[in-house]
């Protein structure tokens, strides 16, 4: 009973069944991650789904905004599929997104995915979307029903002087004791680092200073979504130990979407996108309807 309930009220957001008034502020040239979770369903079952993409938008023709998505993955139940090529939009200034395109199972097989996502409400950094669609596997097709969020990523840039702004990310006291950073909630969250999420342009040098009360090592990897094993390091940054007290440098040469973790403590994360700076337009707010 409970789960019907939940599946009602999921797709009455997802359905667009209010009037909401909302700020759709989506710009060319910049980063996102939409992460969010829902149900999978067919006629014989309900699996568990969840999406977790990170993505950059492109040019913009009229009300419409292309983006590719560069990292992240979808899941059902336990099975997990990652990207293989995968585009979206930004559809009549914000208030829609649509995403399709082919995903890869684990065991190497094709499945495609077919997503429209309507805007529910936004806060000052992030949007909620109801999405519905499918997923299409060898075996089977699912009707997705997800709640999903999508938030932008800091954009930091330099000033122009003889000797650059130095940008500097702070690690906050308490961070190894998951939860124990109290002192630094934010938006209803416990934020390890003073900047978690950020956007830079390539050949951007970022100072790591570590505030808590152990050492640290920040490396990049690939999320995998997993309990025991949430990242698979994939050699791009490796900061080696970090002592108390101290700092380090990490200079993103390389245009790309950067996931940063510390191993020994995994709650511990930066996701960083780099790429070149253009101005950003920002859109223009309207009522979703529900049509």
């Amino acid at each position: 009973m409970k789960l019907a309930i939940l599946l009602l009220s999921l797709l009455v957001v997802s359905s667009g069944y209010f009037i909401n008034e909302s700020f759709a502020e989506v710009s060319e040239n910049q980063a996102f991650l939409l992460e969010g979770s829902g149900f999978a369903v067919t006629e014989e079952t309900i699996k568990i789904s969840e999406i977790d993409l990170g993505l950059t938008s492109k040019n913009q023709l009229g009300s419409t905004i292309n983006f590719m998505i560069e990292d992240g993955f979808v899941t059902l139940d336990s099975e997990e599929f990652i990207i293989s090529n995968l585009d979206g939009k930004f559809l009549r200034e914000g208030k829609y997104i649509r995403i399709n395109g082919n995903i890869e199972s684990s065991n190497g097989f094709d499945s495609s995915i077919s997503f429209f996502g309507r805007l529910v409400d936004q806060s000052k950094d992030a949007s909620v979307y109801g999405f519905t669609g499918r997923i299409t596997t060898p075996d089977e097709t699912y009707k997705i029903i997800y709640t999903v969020k999508l938030s932008t990523l800091s954009k930091i840039t330099q000033t122009t002087t003889e000797e650059p702004e130095t940008i500097k990310v702070h690690i906050q006291k308490g961070s190894s004791s998951q939860g124990g950073a109290g002192s630094y909630i934010e938006s209803g969250s416990i934020k390890y680092f003073s900047k978690d999420r950020i956007s830079v342009q390539p050949g951007t040098t970022i100072t790591i200073i570590n505030n808590d009360i152990v050492t640290h090592n920040l490396i990049s990897g690939k999320e995998n979504n997993d309990r025991y094993i949430p990242f698979t390091p994939d050699g791009k940054i490796s900061t080696g130990e970090i002592a108390v007290g101290g700092s380090t440098n990490i200079t993103f040469e390389d245009a790309g979407f950067y996931r940063l973790y510390d191993p020994d403590y995994p709650w511990m994360r930066i996701v960083a996108y780099v790429f070149p700076t253009v101005d950003n337009t920002i859109l223009g707010k309207g009522q979703n309807l529900g049509n």
